[in-house]
């Protein structure tokens, strides 16, 4: 009996100092993978029963799944530079990938992270809002977006067709309706030819031996939903439910609380199926994308650097798809402002979290996972100890801020407070859909008093 428990109790005590040397020296690399426009939901390591990505469950399956992950920033560009510089607001500091050349590190980016036009710098292939220097190398992943040869949906105006001419494109009001099932077999597709890109890269990287950071960014499922026919295939209309919204959805929402487009404005209201239809094509871009990060993945274990590397999957922000009547982003709500965020790294064990945590959260993590300093401007908080235990904590709440507001995200309430004095206070736990605003009930005077606090305490700290 002493001899099984020595025994037990030494390979209790390897696997420890195992994990401990791993998350100590043995993550060398960083491959950061980001999609646009990702709601969360729509994975299935998120609970989605419909939408198929089988490669990103794979990866969640090897790391930890963070259930309550909000952006910074609620359109791309504030949300993007929120994570690569760390700050709530602006570009204070050094970008992430800057800060890893200085401490010997590959840099190289690899189609959209910081902003650029979707669909506009897609079809020139141009830079975007890119910042030069946090690159060793960058490259482009040119497509036709909404031009790509194939049938063509606008679904807010319920019209299908194969021509050429006519289609919503950069800068037209309503481009975010716009699908196209491509007659081509996807390699035509930035994401494709990003995913081949990453592969390539990582082959070198492999070869060269030394210390990398490679940012990919996967444009889809941001519009136009453009994706080979077999993709669409996949979701016929019957098998896709339409978005529940009670009767009366809007009435007790602020009006800077509701986004520009709704069913209303852009006209698909008057399309049900139409709506529905969104979520197909929605669905077949991601299913596309998760395709193109499993290429990616495979690679990653091919040229044997996934025990060095820690892999990081994310989204800028969440979006809109018909829930309140609303569509796209912009806004404070859990479908805007909720992002994935999947982190495989060596030496720590899979898990899931429900501990509070935001996008700017990522620069410090990478740091301190590769063992290097964090720069004093950074404003996120590693998320290390939640790599080490699901249910710690590193945070109260998550702030999200853009121009008509601040939203407020804690465990178990979501307040939002607008610049015309305007309210939302939601109980999450009894009202996850975020369907009954409760902020002006009396007996819940005090949860909006201490959340509205704790809104300015945060927002006095991040402006620094």
């Amino acid at each position: 009996m002493k001899r099984v428990f020595l025994s037990l109790l030494f390979l209790f005590v390897g696997t420890v100092l195992s994990l401990g040397q791993a998350a100590d020296g043995k993550i060398k690399n960083v491959l950061f993978l980001i999609s646009d426009d990702l709601k969360a939901s729509a994975l299935g390591c998120y609970g989605n029963e419909i939408c198929q990505t089988p490669h990103l469950d794979a990866l969640a399956a090897r790391g930890t799944v963070f259930e309550r992950t909000y952006c910074q920033g609620t359109s791309c560009g504030p949300s993007r530079r929120s994570f690569m510089y760390s700050r709530y607001t602006g570009d204070k500091g050094v970008t992430l990938g800057k800060h890893l050349i200085d401490e010997g590190f590959y840099s190289a980016r690899v189609s959209k992270i910081f902003h650029m036009r979707v669909p506009g710098d897609i079809i020139a292939g141009t830079d975007g809002q890119d910042v030069e220097n946090t690159w060793v190398e960058h490259f482009n992943a040119q497509g036709d977006e909404a031009h790509t040869e194939g049938l063509y949906r606008l679904l807010n105006q319920n019209i299908s067709t194969r021509a050429p001419e006519n289609r919503q494109s950069t800068k037209m009001p309503y481009r975010m309706f716009a699908s196209v099932v491509s007659d081509g077999d996807g390699s035509e597709q930035p994401d494709f030819k990003a995913a081949v890109k990453t592969v390539e890269l990582l082959r070198q990287r492999a070869a060269s031996k030394g210390r990398f950071f490679v940012a990919t960014g996967f444009v889809r499922p941001h519009y136009p939903s453009v994706a080979p026919k077999k993709y669409f295939d996949m979701y016929p209309l019957e098998s896709i439910p339409a978005p529940y919204v009670p009767e009366g959805d809007l009435d007790d929402i602020p009006k800077l609380g509701i986004a520009k487009m709704t069913d209303e404005s852009s006209g698909i209201g008057k399309y049900p199926d139409n709506i529905r239809q969104m979520w197909a094509d929605y669905y077949a871009t991601v299913t596309f994308m998760d395709e193109q990060v499993g290429k990616v993945l495979a690679e990653l274990d091919a040229s044997g650097l996934r025990d060095s590397t820690v892999v990081i999957f994310t989204s800028d922000h969440g979006y809109h798809l018909g829930e309140h009547h609303m569509w796209q982003k912009s806004n404070f709500h859990e479908e805007a402002a909720r992002v994935p965020l999947i982190i495989s790294a060596p030496g720590f064990e899979p898990g899931r979290s429900l501990s509070m945590t935001e996008l700017v959260d990522i620069y410090p993590t990478v740091c301190e996972l590769v063992g290097i300093g964090i720069p004093e401007e950074v404003q996120g908080t590693s998320v290390v100890p939640i790599l080490k235990d699901p249910v710690a904590e590193v945070k109260k709440a998550s702030l999200t801020l853009n121009g008509s507001g601040r939203g407020l995200r804690a465990p178990d309430w979501a307040y939002m407070r607008y610049k015309d004095g305007t309210e939302e206070l939601y109980d999450m736990i009894n009202d996850p859909g975020q369907f009954t605003n409760v902020v002006n009930r009396e007996e819940l005077r005090g949860k909006k008093v201490e959340m509205s606090e704790l809104l300015d305490k945060i927002e006095k700290q991040v402006k620094n």
